[in-house]
């Protein structure tokens, strides 16, 4: 992927992207990882960021701190940055009321960067068409196939809990804490970072961060260094095959539904039923006055919301929120829907070919 304005470096075939280009990515990086389904990785694939992001993403993990490595990945942490502080309520708002807006705007920004990587896959062979089938089937494996396990907090488990976790935050289409929640593991990996983990048992929630960190570590420079040789070695298909993540991306994005379960769509109630389902009660059935204290929630309400979940895991509470019901559109909302699509899809495509241009990049030898 060639960008517009940028240069090549010696010892590099990927072309420097345009600062504003980047920041951009790192902005809609960072509103994705808001959305839940969605991935920051493909928003900076769908810019046409990725080839770069990942070769400055290897330089690090080997620790080649080239400038140029170092200033990409840092202008892209500030984009992220900004939507993360200074977008989040209006995301998390638009996502817990509005959500098929939401799902729209992202389809749309999603397949806005399938001309950008159909360029460069081109001309098409049996290879790149194969490549392509994988990387879609396997998005729809993810959306539609895998079920929740549990596995047991063992330090090699971590380990690699951390590294598939870690590893697939840089897969376009792909959620880190999703790979967690299937295996099980969220609620005792981010359990173990909150501060009221860390005050009251220290040395447990080191024995679960320091595996995880050290999995993470492994999964993101192995991976780096992996995705990079391939796509250095076999350019077009392992763009098909990023292309078939991309557009498989959407499958789980079917703008018009739902929560299953209302109640737990809020982040703050669906925190405070995994901690009453696990929390124990008095000889009378009553919750302790600390407890609510801490949840914000009156005796009655705690009863109810534990009544209703009593019997489930944290993870299982977890998986249920993520369970969505498809519901019959109004004429309104199909309208806006697609236009809203429309918008999105304009807006990464406008977006990349300002950092890129137009014609395909040339393919690398090897």
């Amino acid at each position: 992927m060639t960008p517009d304005s940028g240069t090549e470096h010696p010892g590099s075939a990927i072309p420097d992207p345009s600062s504003g280009t980047v920041f951009a990515g790192g902005v809609l990086m960072g509103l994705a990882n808001l959305v839940p389904g969605v991935s920051g990785g493909t928003m900076i694939l769908a810019l046409g960021l990725y080839d770069r992001f990942i070769e400055s993403v290897a330089d690090v993990a080997r620790l080649r701190l080239n400038l140029r490595s170092v200033t990409f990945i840092a202008i892209l942490a500030v984009g992220l940055a900004v939507a993360i502080i200074g977008l989040a309520t209006p995301a998390v708002w638009l996502v817990t009321e509005h959500r098929w807006l939401a799902y729209s705007l992202f389809i749309g920004m999603t397949l806005g960067g399938v001309p950008l990587l159909w360029k460069v896959v081109r001309p098409i062979d049996g290879a790149t068409i194969a490549a392509t089938v994988l990387g879609f089937a396997a998005m729809a494996a993810l959306a539609f196939g895998l079920q929740a396990t549990v596995l047991p907090s063992t330090a090699p488990v971590l380990v690699a809990a951390g590294a598939f976790a870690a590893s697939s935050m840089i897969l376009p289409g792909v959620s880190g804490s999703y790979i967690l929640l299937i295996m099980g593991l969220y609620d005792r990996v981010v359990g173990s970072v909150r501060p009221a983990s860390l005050q009251a048992d220290l040395w447990g929630s080191m024995e679960v961060i320091v595996p995880v960190g050290i999995g993470a570590v492994l999964g993101i420079g192995l991976l780096s260094n992996l995705l990079r040789a391939l796509l250095e070695r076999f350019e077009r298909p392992s763009h098909g095959f990023l292309l078939g993540l991309l557009v498989g991306s959407v499958l789980g994005l079917w703008p018009f539904q739902g929560p299953v379960h209302p109640d737990l769509a809020s982040e703050e109630t669906l925190d405070a039923v995994k901690e009453l389902v696990v929390a124990p009660v008095s000889a009378d059935g009553l919750l302790s006055a600390d407890l609510l204290a801490e949840l914000g929630l009156g005796a009655e309400e705690a009863t109810a919301l534990r009544s209703r979940y009593e019997g489930l895991t944290p993870v299982e509470v977890e998986l249920m929120a993520l369970d969505l019901e498809i519901y019959r559109p109004s004429p309104l909302q199909v309208l806006a829907a697609l236009a809203t699509l429309v918008l999105g899809f304009l807006a990464t495509t406008i977006l990349g070919n300002l950092g890129h241009k137009s014609e395909p990049a040339t393919p690398r030898e090897g």
